[in-house]
């Protein structure tokens, strides 16, 4: 596939990286120190200059693109760009923004592209994920809300816990779901039923809603709901992911030193309490009682502050932090620190718009791990090799199935189970093998 990536930021890196060994890739950007990191490290082809005109476009190869991602910081120039490649070629148009009006006007068929994707929205859902699982570092949901893949982090100290340093076969794991890898340090561990997980993993798990929160209170002890999160910065981003969380009943609390931004969000935020405060006020926290019940969302747009306030609430007693990193490398600082999770947006809009560039049969794609590995949500062919075949009958391409949703029901499956043509398969697979699964299936 002939792809043009507009944005040669982090995003459009992480696109890059992820897809240049499958794909003939073109980047712009109109920097062209941005430009020479990639050109020297992966081998693509750069255009340097603004891609919202002809002439770049053009110098692009617009007439022979199969797919432009439009990803750049700029969500004025990535529509632009798409509005001129639907004119100048039939190539499928994806679209990274951050408003909310553009994607409602996009749903609305007021936008003429192929797929829009908000920035914000997709960051509010991953925190609103995270925060259903207190004790998971990462969690995505898939095939419509009935499965999730966990990660976990086994606490050092649960060396007592029934289910760490057992077999998994004769552990007594949470039903409904499945352990499809176990990274122990720098390693991965095949989840085999002879292996059994110890303190200082890392595991990934795929499992229905109610096994992954099952698998926090067996990891962490944690079973608490969290209903009452508290929101530091009023901005766009803070917003939406307020937004997201009141439409799902819980208890938000915005806070903003700029009274502007605070009065803004308290006009249209209504069922949301509003305060004109500093997140680095320990007075504040204590008097609002920000504290040992309560979440805490960390979205101003400076890591340094994010940090400040993040480690200021923890010892506070704050139940749970979630810290936003613009910046990737703050993310490992944050955890050091202290926070209990980082999220970076950039890294979640880019999982959302790689998934277009793989097989169309792809409805989803999460990638773990600085992109190790990747759990897909794949549909299985009438004419694969496999169909009809049991699961311990398959051959080895380096992926685990953790889930099967066939009519409308989860298979959480065993090596006795079956693939069918048209199951839709929750697989785990090293990102250099996903092509290969990609093919087979």
């Amino acid at each position: 596939m002939k792809i043009v990536v507009l944005g040669a930021g982090h995003v459009g890196a992480t696109l890059v990286e992820a897809l240049h060994e499958e794909h003939e890739i073109t980047v712009i950007d109109a920097d062209e120190r941005r430009l020479r990191p990639l050109a020297d490290r992966y081998d693509v082809r750069t255009v340097e200059g603004n891609g919202a005109t002809k002439a770049v476009l053009r110098l692009a190869g617009v007439e022979e693109m199969d797919l432009l991602i439009a990803c750049s910081p700029n969500e004025n120039a990535n529509l632009v760009s798409a509005v001129l490649v639907k004119k100048l070629s039939r190539a499928k148009v994806i679209v990274r923004t951050t408003s909310i009006e553009y994607l409602e006007a996009w749903r609305e068929r007021e936008i003429d592209v192929d797929f829009m994707v908000s920035s914000e929205l997709e960051t509010a859902n991953a925190i609103l994920g995270l925060i259903g699982v207190p004790a998971a570092r990462q969690t995505d949901v898939f095939a419509d809300g009935l499965v999730q893949v966990v990660e976990f982090d086994v606490p050092e100290s649960a060396a007592d816990n029934p289910v760490i340093g057992v077999p998994l076969r004769q552990a007594p794991l949470p039903s409904d779901s499945r352990v499809v890898a176990i990274i122990r340090g720098e390693h991965m561990v095949p989840a085999r039923g002879d292996e059994g997980i110890q303190p200082g993993d890392r595991i990934i798990v795929v499992a229905s809603p109610a096994a992954a929160q099952a698998w926090s209170m067996a990891i962490a002890g944690d079973t608490k709901a969290v209903d009452d999160i508290v929101i530091f910065g009023c901005g766009r981003m803070g917003r939406t992911i307020a937004r997201v969380l009141l439409d799902r009943d819980i208890r938000v609390r915005l806070v903003d030193v700029d009274h502007q931004r605070a009065q803004d969000a308290a006009e249209e935020l209504h069922e949301a309490r509003v305060f004109h405060a500093s997140a680095f006020d320990a007075d504040f926290l204590v008097r609002e009682r920000i504290a040992h019940e309560t979440a805490a969302v960390f979205a101003m747009n400076d890591d340094a502050k994010n940090l400040y306030a993040g480690v200021l609430a923890e010892l506070q007693g704050v139940h749970l932090t979630i810290a936003l990193a613009h910046d990737s490398e703050s993310v490992e600082v944050y955890e050091r620190a202290g926070i209990d999770l980082a999220l970076n947006p950039r890294q979640v809009i880019a999982e959302e718009l790689v998934r277009f560039a793989h097989d169309p049969r792809i409805r989803q794609i999460a990638m773990l791990e600085h992109d190790r590995f990747e759990i897909l949500d794949l549909t299985v062919r009438a004419e694969s090799e496999l169909a009809g075949r049991r699961l311990d009958e398959l051959p080895q391409t380096g992926s685990v199935i953790g889930a099967i949703v066939r009519e409308g029901s989860v298979l959480f499956p065993h090596g006795s189970d079956e693939l069918r043509p048209g199951d839709r398969v929750i697989i785990f697979v090293e990102s250099e093998r996903a092509s290969l699964v990609e093919r087979v299936l």
